[in-house]
C-alpha cells in the first residue's frame, strides 16, 4: 500500500486525506494545530461560489463537492440543504448554476431580494456546519487507519522528507513555507449570533463590503469583511459596527444578538495552486482556495486522489 502524508488539518487537508484513503493510500496527517483551531472551524460555512480561479476548474470542483455533500446528509454530519440567495452582476461567474441538478437554481424574485440587491440567484445548497462536520471527517480519517500528529513544518525542505508523496494543504501557511508571492490573506470578520428569522443570503458584489447571513441549526453567522492583504487577526469594533449596519440596510429588522466575534484570514491566490512542485517533485500543492474552501474542497480532493494514483 502506497503511503502519503497530508500537511494541514482544515477542510482542504481533511477531505484530501479521506479521498486518498478511499483511493487505497495509507495516509498520515501532520499539522501545526488540530482542526479545532484551523481557519475552517471559524467560518459559516456554506456552499456558494465565492469566486476563485481558474474558473473552469473551480466550477467542476464546486459541482463535485455539491454532489459529495449530498452523500453526507445525516444528522451527525452537520450537513443540510437550505435555500440561499446569492447576488450577482454582469461580471460575476454564474456558470456553476448550469452544473447543478435541474430545478435547484432559479432567479430570485423581486419580493425575495434583500434591500439594495438588484439581482440574485435563489438556490438550494449544502450548509456545512464546521463544529459538526470537521470532527465527523476527522473520526472517519482515524477509523480508516489514519494517523495524526501535531508538528510545525516551516519549509519545503522539511516537507519533502516526510514521505514518498506529500500533499501541501497548509492554506495561508504556504506563504512562508513556499515563499509564495501570489498568496495573500483576505481578512474576514464575522459575528456568530442568536438565530435570525431570515433567509440565508450573500451579496459579494461590492468590493470591500461583503454582506451575508448564514442560518445554521443553532445560530446565525452574520458577515462580513473581505479586506485584501490585511494580516490583522484581532477583532475590530468598527468592522462589527459596519457589519451590523449592512445587515440593517439589507432590510433585516431584527437586531442580531451577538454571541461571538471571529476573525479569519482566508488564503487567496491569483489561482488555486493545484500542482506538483517543480523542485520538490514528491510534493503536491493544494492551497489558495480563498473564501471557497468548503465549496471546492471535495472536488479538489477527488481529483488529487486520481492524480496521485498514477504516480
Amino acid at each position: 500500500m502506497k503511503s502519503v502524508t497530508v500537511v494541514g488539518s482544515g477542510i482542504i487537508g481533511l477531505t484530501s486525506a479521506i479521498a486518498l484513503q478511499e483511493a487505497g493510500f495509507q495516509v498520515k496527517s501532520i499539522a501545526k494545530e488540530s482542526f479545532q483551531h484551523s481557519l475552517s472551524n471559524k467560518v459559516g460555512a456554506i456552499w456558494f461560489p465565492f469566486e476563485i480561479a481558474p474558473k473552469e476548474k473551480t466550477n467542476t470542483w464546486a459541482t463535485q463537492s455539491y454532489i459529495r455533500y449530498l452523500k453526507d446528509l445525516i444528522s451527525t454530519s452537520g450537513v443540510s440543504v437550505i435555500p440561499f440567495i446569492n447576488a450577482y452582476t454582469a461580471d460575476s461567474n454564474t456558470d456553476w448554476k448550469e452544473q447543478l441538478p435541474k430545478g435547484k437554481v432559479r432567479e430570485a424574485t423581486k419580493e425575495e431580494l434583500p434591500k439594495g440587491m438588484d439581482q440574485a440567484l435563489y438556490a438550494e445548497v449544502p450548509l456545512v456546519e464546521p463544529g459538526m462536520y470537521l470532527p465527523y471527517l476527522f473520526n472517519q480519517f482515524l477509523a480508516k487507519g489514519g494517523q495524526f500528529q501535531i508538528n510545525l513544518i516551516s519549509s519545503l525542505e522539511e516537507m519533502t522528507k516526510l514521505d514518498d508523496l506529500v500533499v501541501n494543504c497548509t492554506g495561508l501557511g504556504a506563504k512562508e513555507i513556499c515563499q509564495d508571492p501570489e498568496l495573500y490573506p483576505i481578512r474576514g470578520q464575522i459575528l456568530r449570533c442568536e438565530k435570525l428569522d431570515s433567509i440565508s443570503f450573500a451579496d459579494p458584489t461590492k468590493k470591500g463590503a461583503l454582506c451575508y447571513i448564514i442560518n445554521r441549526s443553532g445560530d446565525t453567522i452574520v458577515g462580513g469583511t473581505d479586506y485584501e492583504n490585511d494580516w490583522n487577526p484581532e477583532i475590530n469594533p468598527d468592522d462589527t459596527a459596519l457589519i451590523l449596519k449592512r445587515i440593517k440596510d439589507s432590510g433585516i429588522l431584527q437586531s442580531p444578538k451577538i454571541l461571538e466575534e471571529l476573525v479569519g484570514l482566508r488564503p487567496k491566490r491569483t489561482a488555486v495552486r493545484f500542482e506538483f512542485d517543480k523542485e520538490f517533485t514528491n510534493i503536491f500543492h493544494n492551497y489558495g482556495h480563498g473564501g471557497a474552501g468548503y465549496t471546492v474542497a471535495w472536488g479538489c480532493a477527488l481529483e488529487l486522489a486520481e492524480i496521485l494514483k498514477k504516480e
